[in-house]
């Protein structure tokens, strides 16, 4: 049988996973704002005309496509390692805001600004590995 101690430190993961809700938020805000402005109605997904504001839509709906996968790799990462898990969370999150900040500019190129974000995701994916080897008893 194998006991994992949830250390005090994975409080960093639950905050950095608070953390993140507030930054889904903001970019569900900043989408809002575009289509509201735009006049780009519900149910309309993306705009036909409007490479703007499929920008700013993007940049949130890719988010939200890797959002599961984040969660999963910071909060299993986190019984491993929670300082670490958490640090590369809050990097994660720091990437998909410059992820964004390049992106609302309407040249998507420059969304590769907030491509170091991945490097929090590797530490997490590392941590998540290491939970479960340890588990298995192979290292």
């Amino acid at each position: 049988m194998v006991v994992i101690e949830v250390k005090p430190e994975y409080g960093y993961c639950v905050l950095v996973a608070v953390g993140s809700s507030f930054m889904l938020i903001w970019k569900a805000l900043k989408v809002g704002f575009m289509r509201k402005s735009l006049k780009i109605y519900y149910p309309t997904m993306y705009s036909l005309d409007n490479n703007l504001f499929n920008c700013y839509q993007r940049a949130h709906q890719n988010t939200l496509e890797n959002y599961p996968t984040f969660l999963t790799l910071l909060l299993l990462g986190g019984l491993h390692n929670p300082v670490l898990s958490a640090v590369g969370g809050a990097v994660w999150c720091a990437g998909r805001v410059a992820y964004a900040l390049g992106y609302y500019t309407g040249d998507p190129r420059k969304r590769m600004r907030g491509s170091f974000g991945y490097f929090g995701l590797i530490a997490m994916l590392y941590c998540t590995v290491r939970l479960g080897t340890g588990m298995l008893g192979w290292f």
